[in-house]
């Protein structure tokens, strides 16, 4: 069955569990932005990049399996804050292994700075680069970092 070549400047830009409440939750720790303020910023990115985005959030492992998997085969690269399922889902890596896309993992926070739990990523076994502790700028950096290994290729 053939597939469809993906688009050269389009991507996805997955989000994972509870940043659906960033401004809200904790905003001693993660700022006071909102996740459509996070859409918005990187929207502008993008325009700048040269760049589309599909800009997503789920609270469900499955559905953000599925949308790596579908950016497969309609992205050029992925950039992913996989928030909750950064230190426990295997089959988000496993996921992430099977794309052979460009992948940057985003943190608001830095993980490396928070509770143990918090120190180790499943995610970065797949990560071509990793940006955390940058707060929602991170995302900015990373479309910017994701236009460079676009161009290189």
């Amino acid at each position: 069955m053939p597939t469809s070549r993906p688009e050269k400047d389009t991507v996805f830009v997955l989000n994972g569990p509870n940043l659906n409440l960033l401004g809200v939750r904790e905003p001693q720790t993660y700022g006071s932005a909102t996740l459509a303020d996070v859409q918005q910023l990187c929207r502008e990115r993008a325009d700048e990049e040269g760049l589309v985005i599909e800009f997503r959030q789920t609270n469900h492992e499955g559905v953000m399996i599925d949308w790596i998997q579908e950016a497969r085969e309609k992205a050029a690269g992925i950039i992913i804050n996989p928030a909750g399922l950064t230190s426990t889902s295997i089959a988000t890596l496993d996921a992430l292994l099977a794309v052979a896309l460009p992948i940057i993992e985003v943190h608001v926070t830095n993980i490396h700075r928070r509770e143990a739990f918090r120190h180790f990523s499943y995610i970065s076994q797949a990560a071509t680069s990793v940006i955390a502790g940058a707060g929602t700028h991170g995302y900015q950096l990373a479309l910017s970092h994701m236009a460079r290994l676009l161009r290189a290729d």
